[in-house]
């Protein structure tokens, strides 16, 4: 990269300083740093420049640097409003505020969202004055909604429904590629699941073809590995391959677990919320055959495995934080990288499987920095085999999914990431857009939120740095209007674009994104509060938190 275009921001600032003493005491640009990088994160320094411009340096290249930031978790909030509410608590993931086409007009919790067109915004404004948001767990009842037109449109159409939309003429079908993955997760720190051979045997003991041709829709696949196949340029490593399903095998594993103290039956529950996802289309359905399957294993011999649902913001929570000995849970991709699907469920912060595998986490940092796609799957092969031989988790399939509109929408699509923009949609008949979800979101502060129903809502309020094209994963600019980064990737550098203003009416400047990215790095600021304060995502992506409190 030529060097002058990293020095170029910087001489601009000194003139600009030198020409105007007013317009450098009215903006005081805002930093954070780290000491040094011995803290073990990604993150060495974020600091605004000017009024519109800010630069992060990292303690090592990370190529898909940009894809991040383009994610909702790292949503940009005025700094005086992440102030006011002290960071976290009702007051700020019930009352977001943001910079996108839409704002929050009311939440009346159990019931429905509605959201109404920001009429300041910087970019195209949105078609539809208002949104309604609501959520019904049922697939067969979304369609009755939509069939009836109480709604314009909803999400994850029942698998048995699928064929029915695509024939009918008021309707349109629009299938989202099976990007994501759905597994079985088992805890390395908790009973019998401390021990390698039973999660093996687990591994053993799933059919998983007998679960893809009797609950998913066509198009789904089986899942080999973790990562879904040929959706990336790296982490999908063929050569890897899984356990067979073989039930004798299962005993063998389960019998020599028993020789070292394992107690038999394993009396268990499977965990589960009843949320239909893309990855998981029929979740109770899979849910008890998975029990049965495991239950069938030697005439019953060896497990006794009861599935039990859990609310659906108290199970994310509770799974994340590995309370869990066996669960089912799935992951829809965010970011079009490997890092999104390895590091954010195998990286050093993360609990949901127990301790993280050392193996694991020292090889993903490595691959992470890579930009060579040859060369990072050199390693995640390596991580491949090392998560098919630990089984901290069962993968299980790639679902296929679809979302259904009125076909006299306009703009209606569906996305491979599940972020589907109401701004572009358009209703002929009259002003509101409707929209029914499977779930109501847990908070709408998504820096510290992980749920999908959550960032959806939150992708219509609060805008990045960088963002996702319509309906696809291209990275293209957000609120930047324009970076520079270095050629080691160390060094990333924003131009915000002028005139955004938030929906308190406030302006957007360099400032609110370093506040809005230190909250969430510094596990020491009084503003690092959010709902749960676990800030999944973060972790996820920069691998650590700044004072972190030690465990």
């Amino acid at each position: 990269m030529n060097k002058l275009l990293r020095v170029a921001p910087l001489v601009l600032v000194a003139l600009l300083l030198a020409l105007s003493p007013a317009l450098a005491q009215d903006f005081a640009p805002a930093s954070y740093a780290a000491d040094s990088c011995d803290y073990g994160g990604l993150m060495q320094s974020i600091e605004a420049l000017d009024e519109l411009t800010v630069r992060f340096t990292l303690c090592a290249p990370d190529p898909s640097f940009t894809a991040k930031v383009a994610f909702s978790s790292l949503g940009i909030y005025p700094s005086e409003y992440l102030e006011s509410t002290g960071g976290g608590g009702e007051a700020l993931f019930r009352n977001p505020v943001g910079t996108g086409p839409y704002r929050l007009e009311t939440w009346d919790q159990g019931n429905q969202i509605v959201l109404t067109r920001h009429d300041q915004y910087w970019g195209e404004p949105a078609k539809e004055q208002t949104v309604v948001i609501r959520w019904v767990s049922e697939s067969a009842a979304r369609l009755v909604e939509l069939q009836a037109g109480t709604a314009d449109g909803i999400d994850n159409v029942g698998t048995d429904d699928i064929p029915n939309v695509a024939a009918d003429p008021n309707l349109a079908l629009y299938p989202r590629a099976g990007f994501n993955i759905m597994y079985l997760g088992m805890n390395l720190d908790l009973g019998a699941f401390a021990n390698v051979n039973v999660r093996q045997a687990v591994a053993h003991g799933i059919d998983k073809q007998r679960i893809i041709d009797n609950f998913y829709p066509e198009g789904s696949l089986v899942a080999d590995q973790f990562i879904p196949p040929n959706s990336m340029d790296a982490g999908y490593t063929p050569e890897v391959e899984p356990f067979p399903f073989d039930q004798a095998r299962a005993q063998e594993l389960l019998d020599a677990a028993a020789a070292e103290g394992v107690e038999l039956p394993i009396t268990v529950t499977l965990y589960f919320r009843d949320v239909v996802r893309g990855y998981l289309p029929n979740v109770s359905r899979v849910a008890q055959d998975m029990a049965e399957q495991l239950n069938s294993i030697g005439g019953g011999a060896y497990f006794n495995v009861a599935p039990q649902v859990v609310e659906s913001t108290q199970f994310l929570d509770e799974s994340l934080a590995g309370q869990y000995e066996l669960y089912l849970l799935g992951w829809t991709g965010d970011w079009p990288d490997a890092t999104n699907f390895f590091d954010t469920h195998f990286g050093p912060t993360g609990e949901q499987f127990g301790t993280p595998i050392p193996e694991i986490t020292e090889r993903l940092a490595a691959a992470g920095q890579l930009s060579d796609a040859a060369a990072r799957n050199e390693i995640y092969a390596e991580v491949n085999t090392i998560l098919r031989d630990q089984a901290p988790m069962l993968p299980i399939a790639h679902g296929a999914s679809a979302v259904a509109f009125r076909a006299s929408i306009s703009g209606a699509h569906a996305s491979p990431l599940g972020n589907e923009q109401f701004a572009v949609m358009e209703d002929p008949d009259d002003d509101t857009l409707v929209w029914i979800q499977n779930g109501e979101p847990g908070g709408l502060y998504c820096a510290d939120e992980s749920d999908g129903e959550s960032l959806r809502v939150c992708e219509q309020i609060t805008e990045s740095l960088m963002a996702y094209e319509i309906g696809g994963s291209l990275v293209i600019n957000g609120l930047a209007e324009s970076f520079v980064a270095n050629e080691e990737a160390t060094e990333y550098t924003f131009t915000l674009r002028s005139g955004v203003v938030f929906h308190d009416g406030s302006a957007l400047d360099a400032n609110d994104v370093v506040t809005s990215y230190a909250v969430q790095w510094d596990a020491a600021n009084p503003l690092h509060v959010g709902r749960t304060g676990s800030y999944e995502y973060w972790g996820y992506m920069f691998q650590a938190f700044l004072n972190a409190p030690e465990s």
